[in-house]
């Protein structure tokens, strides 16, 4: 089988011959039909997170069907589809995953970062770890659904929002536009804030409601002037566009961080006590998590906007990702 492997820290993308793995006792081999490129891959390209060994094929957005199964592997059977996201399994044993919160286990493995992930024709992952895929989704379409899809989803179906509620999405690019998308299907009065003025036509055709132009106007004065916002989920990884936005939560709200941003979020602790508001993170979630994304994504016919290309294009489809060209998810089809 073809991959693309990091063979160390900063090193560009090799197209690697190797053998089609073997699935060990509880795992599953899984052929990619397709896999999104996501920002968080940088750890694995530059060296940034210690968990990460080298060589290493990067990957954690993954959208195939099952090839073969391990002996004591009896949930999954060949042909079915399949999805593989950031969570690459749990240890069952840690407190957490006693609680049955597998997303915070303790010894967690995650997709294409401590294990082989989807930029290769084949790759192998835990049993717990695989998602069902509905027939309905198109493997391109579905693949980003794995990460930006179940990350601006279950942040928001996690929120404190109910139907008619004021949610704003503050960017509309890789997580936002798929935001725009689950809060609209969700019910909420949807707002979309963006510094570029030409994203209005794409953010009313995806379902917001209100658009604001942050390069011409104090977005958290237009959502009190909406009457302040439930909450308000931060797509965009700017402190600063972040820092601005928190003035307009109203009571209770909340602005949930979901793209991360590299300096600290200034907030001013006046106005969170006056709200009773609060600033907090989402980070995606396990594989029942992206089950349901997927399952809700056909139900309300929300796709991706997506660039596909072939895995030997894979350096220029990671640097448009990086570069912040591609509109607006990058997905390699091996």
């Amino acid at each position: 089988m073809r991959t693309a492997v990091v063979s160390e820290p900063g090193a560009d993308f090799e197209l690697v011959e190797r053998d089609v793995p073997e699935p060990g006792p509880n795992a599953v081999r899984v052929a990619v039909d397709a896999c999104g490129i996501c920002h968080s891959d940088e750890q694995v390209k530059a060296g940034t997170n210690p968990a990460v060994t080298y060589p290493r094929v990067p990957g954690h957005e993954v959208a195939g069907h099952v090839d073969a199964v391990g002996e004591a592997v009896t949930e999954w059977s060949v042909g079915d589809r399949v999805g593989v996201g950031w969570h690459g399994g749990h240890c069952f044993t840690c407190e957490p995953c006693r609680r049955g919160d597998f997303r915070q286990c303790e010894n967690d493995e995650i997709t294409g970062l401590t294990f082989d992930g989807g930029y290769a024709e084949y790759m192998t992952a835990p049993a717990e770890a695989l998602a069902a895929m509905p027939d309905s989704l198109d493997a391109a379409a579905a693949a980003p659904l794995l990460c930006a899809g179940v990350t601006t989803y279950n942040a928001l179906r996690n929120s404190d929002a109910r139907a008619g509620d004021l949610v704003a999405v503050q960017g509309v690019g890789g997580l936002g536009h798929l935001g725009v998308q689950y809060a609209h299907a969700a019910g909420f009065e949807t707002v979309a804030i963006s510094r570029t003025s030409e994203k209005e036509a794409l953010a009313t055709e995806l379902g917001a409601d209100h658009f604001v132009d942050a390069s011409e106007t104090d977005p958290a004065e237009r959502l009190r002037d909406l009457g302040g916002a439930d909450v308000v989920l931060a797509t965009a990884p700017s402190s600063a566009a972040i820092s601005s936005i928190v003035d307009g939560i109203g009571a209770d709200g909340s602005v949930v961080v979901v793209g991360v941003p590299g300096e600290p979020i200034e907030v001013s602790a006046a106005q969170l006590v006056g709200t009773r508001g609060g600033v907090e993170g989402w980070a995606s979630g396990h594989a029942l998590d992206s089950e349901e994304t997927l399952s809700f994504s056909s139900l309300r016919d929300i796709t991706p906007e997506i660039e596909t290309y072939g895995l030997d294009e894979v350096e220029t489809a990671y640097q448009r990702m990086m570069n912040n060209d591609a509109r607006f998810r990058a997905v390699l089809e091996p």
